[in-house]
């Protein structure tokens, strides 16, 4: 009722027997539109280090129903406020702080652009196109340039690609879902011609 998400007893204890709670704290909190209970949410921020001793399939599942259930945007700037996106995600959070040229991205930084994204999924969400809108610009930190004209960021869709299969190997993605991802990382950039395109 108080909309509140609190660990029950010691959060430290609770994190302790199965890490993996720290991301349900973090998707229950987005998915209910709840706070995370001050001492619970400084728990996961010392904890968020140990995250990685969870499997990486339940950590994928846990990020996929992020990402499907309706509050991406919410959940992701959750984890990056409790720590645990750069522990899961690290090139998500690298995104951080990335400036685009103004002109075709008035919105703000490769951070804000994809969290505006994911902020428009449609609900429920496939969750291939989940992951693809979440990597598509994964690519940009690492060609960010600032040519005479303007910001560029050459053969980011290349570089995102290949970033992004990493991203689907350490998560253990199935073949099918991975060639998706894929897919959409690699064509994202002719989706702005889709109103020209012939059916």
């Amino acid at each position: 009722e108080a909309g509140i998400i609190r660990a029950i007893g010691d959060p430290e204890r609770r994190f302790a027997e199965d890490k993996l709670r720290m991301l349900r704290a973090v998707r229950f909190a987005a998915r209910f539109q709840y706070a995370i209970e001050a001492g619970t949410l400084a728990a996961i921020r010392r904890g968020a280090h140990e995250i990685a001793v969870v499997s990486r399939e339940r950590v994928r599942d846990e990020l996929t129903r992020m990402l499907t259930e309706g509050h991406a945007r919410r959940a992701f700037l959750l984890l990056d406020e409790s720590g645990l996106l750069k522990e899961v995600l690290p090139e998500i959070s690298a995104m951080k702080g990335v400036e685009q040229p103004p002109e075709f991205h008035p919105e703000g930084d490769v951070f804000v652009h994809t969290l505006l994204l994911l902020e428009n999924l449609p609900h429920p969400c496939p969750s291939t196109l989940a992951w693809g809108a979440l990597l598509h610009d994964v690519g940009k930190p690492a060609t960010f340039r600032m040519a005479p004209d303007r910001i560029r960021f050459d053969n980011h869709v290349d570089v995102g690609v290949k970033m992004a299969e990493e991203i689907c190997n350490r998560l253990r993605f199935s073949n099918d879902d991975t060639e998706q991802v894929l897919a959409l990382v690699d064509n994202h950039m002719r989706f702005g011609h889709v109103g020209r395109m012939k059916e």
